[in-house]
């Protein structure tokens, strides 16, 4: 993870790309959160790393100054590649000894406090932080600690603890409330209160560059390159077909509506459809296990463990965080490994373990109102189920029509491995597990 290493004749620690997984050999460097000149601790986080299957924070292993950053945002390095240096105070030192001039004068030694040429120049994390607070970093007075007196995100912490950003935004708020009369005001915008935040800084950020009158161009983010490099790949090299089945969930609408609030209260998560769906294709799963497989040129290969790949979008990507085992959980402790999984997902803060190991791709595109959708297959899995929106339709039974709660399953499949006969049996054992259940159903 670090190595030593001399740059510009200062001697420090070079932060390599960590091995994350067995099958990763690379990772992109997504953001980084430092700046030449910051001051970390041991274990900050100073840049995000993004990998075909997740994007992790990466920790700094070692107390110092960032003396250099030797690769870019968006650019992919090898597993074990330097990232930055970060030099502790007595590399610092010994590097302006190993400078001083022959005629013994003291060397300059770059400075870790004070007001030196760094000091203008501010990391993006600095600059949102005192955007958020009001903070003028060209007025503010603050003691920058970073390297040659450059202001760190410590610094400014310190300066708002300190009360001087209250200072800084009181003359505004006057002023604002002398010049703005309440006839002149616009109205509030309302806010979404489901998903993404739009106050919320996001994971990834979109950098749009304005092309002229009638277009502009948005930067192709790296996770959304590895997404297509994912799904050109999946696409290339599976033959895709594609069936669909429609199923009564009647009585299952009814189950959720009867014990969805009692759920609610004493596990605190939502008892949602996806649970009972997800128990339903386990059953499937394994009646018939070659669902559950991937291609390996000259074998099929068969998983015994069933592990449910869920897909999980966010506004700038889509993830397939994993319930492992899927099979030996009840409905109630699959709920649990949904709603955990999800809110992972969209706080960023799933790890390399929640990625690896999904055997079948399950997809609540029903949450959107989609009715009918062709899902890409999650490679090199075999199959990618999506369980469409309910909606209440007339329906023939007994030669009489009656309204029930109808929902279509649509299934993507690999034709290398399995053929429209296995797919049709999968797809009514999935339909007979679902309509199987009734309000005497245990969730547990």
């Amino acid at each position: 993870m670090s190595e030593t290493k001399t740059i510009d004749g200062i001697p420090g620690v070079a932060v390599t790309v960590p091995h994350l997984a067995e099958s990763l050999v690379s990772a992109t460097v997504g953001k980084w959160l430092v700046s030449p000149g910051d001051y970390v601790k041991q274990y900050d986080v100073i840049c995000e790393l993004i990998t075909e299957k997740v994007t992790t924070e990466m920790p700094s292993p070692v107390e110092g100054v960032v003396t250099h950053l030797l690769v870019k945002e968006g650019t992919e390095a090898a597993v074990g590649e330097p990232l930055c240096i970060i030099a502790g105070q007595a590399e610092l030192a010994e590097a302006g000894k190993a400078k001083a001039p022959a005629d013994g004068q003291a060397a300059e030694v770059p400075a870790i406090k004070g007001g030196g040429a760094m000091r203008n120049r501010y990391s993006p994390a600095v600059q949102a932080l005192a955007a958020e607070h009001g903070i003028r970093l060209d007025e503010a007075r603050i003691e920058g600690t970073g390297f040659e007196g450059r202001i760190t995100r410590k610094d400014v912490l310190a300066y708002i603890e300190s009360g001087g950003a209250k200072a800084n935004l009181e003359p505004k708020r006057a002023a604002a409330e002398t010049v703005t009369a309440p006839e002149t005001q616009e109205a509030e915008v309302p806010v979404r209160s489901t998903g993404l935040h739009l106050s919320d800084e996001p994971r990834i950020p979109k950098i749009e560059v304005e092309g002229g009158d009638r277009e502009y161009f948005i930067d192709v983010t790296p996770i959304r390159s590895t997404i297509a490099r994912n799904m050109r790949q999946s696409v290339a090299e599976i033959p895709h077909a594609w069936t669909m089945i429609e199923v009564d969930v009647t009585n299952l609408v009814n189950l959720r509506n009867k014990v969805k609030n009692e759920f609610y209260q004493r596990e605190g998560v939502n008892l949602t459809y996806l649970a009972f769906l997800l128990k339903a294709v386990v059953g499937a799963i394994k009646d018939y296990p070659i669902m559950n497989s991937v291609w390996a040129v000259d074998k099929i290969i068969v998983k015994r463990d069933i592990n449910l790949s869920l897909a999980v979008g966010t506004e700038d990507s889509v993830f397939t965080p994993v319930i492992k085992q899927a099979d030996r959980k009840n409905i109630a402790g699959l709920a649990r490994e949904i709603d955990e999984l999800a809110k992972k997902t969209r706080a960023g803060k799933l790890t390399m373990s929640d990625m690896s190991g999904g055997t079948f791709t399950v997809n609540n595109t029903g949450a959107f109102g989609s009715i009918l959708s062709q899902p890409i297959i999650n490679y090199p899995q075999a199959a990618n189920l999506t369980f469409e929106s309910i909606v209440k339709r007339p329906v023939v039974i007994k030669d009489m029509i009656g309204v029930r709660s109808m929902v279509n399953l649509c299934l993507s499949l690999d034709h290398r491995i399995l053929d429209g006969v296995i797919c049709g049996r999968f797809l009514q054992r999935v339909k007979e597990n679902l309509e199987s259940f009734d309000e005497s159903t245990n969730l547990y």
